[in-house]
């Protein structure tokens, strides 16, 4: 059977079953399995207005590693919870997920079934609903863009809202190196409204109250708390976030290696110190070579941003380019299905081939997404991004080394938000136009 048969033939992913209250007889299991990990990392957990909360309440998560979800069970202690993992967090082991309180979803989909499930925790279960709206490892230590819907939902469930905010997660293992560093990690527990607070606030002020708890910039922090980190690779696979160059604005040259980041292409190099700061090392008598563009790691990332939303704002921003494509219907494992051929326009995503003599295509347009999920060496297969319907998630892998799964992750922001701001453009030329005929 081909992979395009196995994939018309799988049995999708079950998104209509209704969540499972984690079994009692799981929960010292998931406590076993956190409580090793935060004490070897010595987690302090600071809480904030949390006298006298208790479930239902719905819980909001920064998301940086596989840690996170061991430092939520030690908070939420001796409350269990249920919680919304991505679909390949299921792979192999749906049961125990679903029974440790696991509720699927496929990333950057409208999913209003999700949303009947957290309702079903809440207000029928009276359980906490644990959600990580960032919806992927920050990939330089600081926020992910947050969707506007998240104010929406948390007043149309009408409870509490509690947040938190870890830190140390990201500098232990960054997405691009996931090698544990074994420094040292906090939590930041609050509740942002009572049930009430929520009631009377706007959905605009609760937005605003949730970003502003989502704030976190891992390098800072660990520059204000003097948190040292000696790993002599510690700066490998930083050339993965940091795909151009400041110096000589090529793109795609960077590399790594120990404690250098450095261009391929200029041959500039940077040194990463155990406090997470780049410096440019070089000789002495080149002021050129000496000179630091961004010695604070996110500030680079954001210049990348500032590169990619100029090439979008005068409409030459373009990438496509064959790519291997794997499919996940369910939690059974993935299917190769062959190469196709990956768009990334002004228009969003588009994906089109033929699997085994079949016609696919798969269209995502800019407004559908406000961003996507990408993963570097995935499983030791190469970078790739992930586009998902409701039914499928297509795992793809472009080909070649021409290219940034980063630049992509930052192009897919960065057209949400042009084409959001045109679309509210066109609107108040309409409401002009039309009071203008009534005069």
């Amino acid at each position: 059977m081909t992979g395009f048969e196995k994939l018309q033939q799988a049995k999708r992913f079950d998104m209509q079953k209704k969540p499972i209250r984690q079994r009692h007889y799981l929960r010292p299991v998931t406590w076993l399995l956190s409580y090793p990990a935060v004490w070897k990392h010595k987690l302090k957990i600071n809480r904030k207005r949390m006298e006298g909360v208790k479930p239902p309440f719905l819980l909001l998560c920064t998301h940086m590693a596989f840690i996170d979800f061991k430092v939520t069970t030690a908070a939420l202690f001796p409350y269990r919870a249920n919680y919304v993992v991505a679909i390949d967090g299921f792979l192999k082991r749906e049961w125990l997920l679903r029974n440790a309180g696991g509720i699927c979803k496929r990333k950057f989909t409208n999913d209003l079934q999700l949303v009947r499930h957290i309702r079903e925790v809440l207000t029928v279960n009276k359980d906490i609903l644990a959600l990580y709206p960032e919806a992927r490892y920050s990939l330089v230590g600081t926020t992910a863009i947050l969707p506007d819907s998240l104010g929406k939902m948390a007043k149309l469930l009408g409870v509490p809202v509690v947040m938190l905010n870890m830190h140390g997660h990201y500098l232990n293992s960054p997405l691009w190196n996931l090698k544990s560093r074994g420094n040292r990690i906090e939590a930041d527990l609050s509740l942002l409204f009572t049930a009430e607070e929520l009631k009377q606030a706007k959905t605009s002020e609760v937005n605003k109250v949730i970003r502003k708890a989502f704030q976190y910039d891992e390098y800072a922090w660990q520059k204000e708390n003097k948190i040292r980190i000696a790993y002599p690779k510690r700066a490998e696979g930083l050339h993965k976030p940091l795909y151009q160059c400041p110096h000589c604005l090529r793109e795609y040259k960077m590399y790594s290696k120990g404690t250098i980041l450095g261009c391929g292409a200029c041959h500039k190099q940077w040194e990463m110190s155990e406090y997470g700061e780049l410096k440019a090392v070089g000789k002495a008598d080149d002021e050129h070579t000496l000179t630091t563009e961004f010695s604070h790691i996110p500030d680079w990332y954001e210049w990348e941003r500032e590169q990619v939303r100029q090439e979008i704002e005068n409409g030459s921003y373009f990438f496509e380019t064959q790519a291997r494509v794997e499919a996940l219907p369910n939690a059974k494992g993935y299917i190769p299905l062959g190469k196709a051929k990956l768009t990334h326009s002004m228009e969003g995503f588009t994906l089109e081939g033929e699997f085994d003599h079949n016609a696919f295509f798969l269209s995502k347009p800019s407004l559908s997404m406000y961003a996507c999920h990408i993963e570097y060496e995935y499983f030791g297969k190469g970078d790739c991004v992930d586009l998902s319907t409701l039914e499928d998630t297509y795992y793809i892998y472009p080909e070649g080394t021409e290219f940034s799964v980063t630049k992509l992750s930052l192009a897919t922001e960065e057209l949400f938000i042009h084409h959001r701001s045109a679309e509210a453009d066109q609107r108040r030329e309409r409401i002009l136009e039309s009071s203008a005929s009534l005069i």
